[in-house]
């Protein structure tokens, strides 16, 4: 475990002082439920912080960024970003399930598989930076997260099919298409969960899960096509 929070937090460009900030973030409720009383706090509370610390933030940057937008079309570019697709396709690029400490019904469940509890524990992620560094350390981890998707709500790209987006940015760059490799398949058959990676000119580029080989792709091409655009 000790080297998955390492490598979550290389990705994200910033290192907890107080580790057990980062063990709450990834604390899911049947989790805590399991233990003794007060052993292992939720993230609820810190869930319920970074929705605001994120809110502000995009927000800010929507406003800044687009100085002649509306306060609807603002409105609209904000609600695309933060939604809980969006954030639970943030949460796997990040490769945030194997980090999660869920309780053993959600773990055999496919919990961290879910988009809701995927979302759940971004929020928390960034509530649990803002009261370890503060608003500017916050403010740095999503705006590298989220600025790069700006572009595309303003738009009305967010919704588009990633995969062909992806495929006209490799043939433009590279003269060669993206390859789909399939990695992993969980839970029940009647309720498969599909991991598939992207790999441009042989080398790894995103990662998705789905509860289809197509949506799991799709993941896959928008954590992809965002690299490209940072």
């Amino acid at each position: 475990m000790e080297e998955l929070l390492a490598a979550l937090q290389e990705k994200i460009g910033y290192r907890f002082l107080a580790a057990s900030l980062l063990q709450e973030a990834l604390t899911h409720k049947s989790f805590s439920n399991e233990m003794s009383a007060g052993i292992a706090p939720c993230n609820e509370r810190l869930e319920f912080l970074g929705d605001a610390v994120l809110d502000l933030v995009v927000g800010a940057a929507a406003f800044v960024a687009y100085p002649d937008l509306p306060e609807g079309e603002l409105t609209r570019m904000r609600a695309e970003l933060v939604n809980e697709k969006s954030l639970a396709g943030i949460a796997r690029q990040l490769d945030l399930g194997p980090c999660l400490r869920l309780g053993r019904g959600e773990r055999r469940s496919g919990g961290a598989g879910k988009d809701s509890l995927l979302a759940d524990v971004i929020e928390a992620l960034f509530g649990a930076v803002f009261l370890d560094g503060g608003f500017a350390a916050a403010s740095q981890v999503i705006e590298a997260l989220f600025c790069p998707l700006l572009d595309l709500a303003a738009r009305r790209q967010y919704d588009l099919d990633f995969k062909t987006l992806l495929q006209e940015v490799c043939q433009k760059r590279y003269g060669r298409t993206p390859e789909y490799f399939p990695l992993q398949v969980t839970g029940p058959d009647h309720d498969p969960s599909y991991v598939v990676e992207v790999r441009v000119d042989g080398e790894s580029r995103g990662r998705g899960e789905g509860r289809t080989k197509k949506a799991a792709e799709q993941q896959a091409a928008a954590a992809a096509y965002a690299r490209f655009a940072e």
